[in-house]
């Protein structure tokens, strides 16, 4: 696949802005691998293989484990995750899938057990910066490195 616009080229004030929030993001009360976390499973179900490639390396450096990565699209069936990262995983997919359900009472209260107002709220702001990230990386071909 041929790339297709370069978005930081062409439309430079919005790709800043993208990064703002990158910066804001970098600072949320979450460990790295909980960040990857998000940005993978966002990345999995909607099919971004540039930002998958890009987080599974940057999860791997930060300590994730292989087979925890091989597993991750199926979270429900294994013991490898804590009860708090399956309660980050269920957001992330109702975020991400939000046109299906929206985000459930269940869900949100989940979520809760584990994580503050302050810390919901970036968790919903990571989940939307990876699918925006995931949206322009798609529609633009975005390559992977070799």
């Amino acid at each position: 696949m041929d790339q297709r616009v370069k978005i930081e080229q062409v439309f430079p004030e919005a790709y800043k802005g993208m990064i703002g929030l990158v910066t804001a993001l970098s600072k949320i009360n979450l460990t790295p691998i909980q960040k990857e976390l998000i940005k993978i499973r966002a990345s999995q179900i909607n099919g971004c293989s540039y930002c998958l490639d890009m987080h599974t390396r940057d999860a791997l450096k930060y300590g994730e484990t292989q087979q925890r990565l091989f597993v991750l699209s199926a979270w429900r069936e294994t013991d490898l995750f804590t009860e708090e990262e399956k309660a980050l995983l269920a957001l992330i997919e109702e975020v991400t899938l939000i046109h299906q359900k929206g985000v459930t009472d269940e869900t949100y209260k989940g979520a809760e057990k584990f994580f503050r107002a302050e810390t919901i709220a970036q968790i919903i702001m990571a989940i939307v910066l990876i699918n925006a990230w995931n949206r322009i990386a798609i529609s633009t071909h975005m390559p992977i490195p070799r």
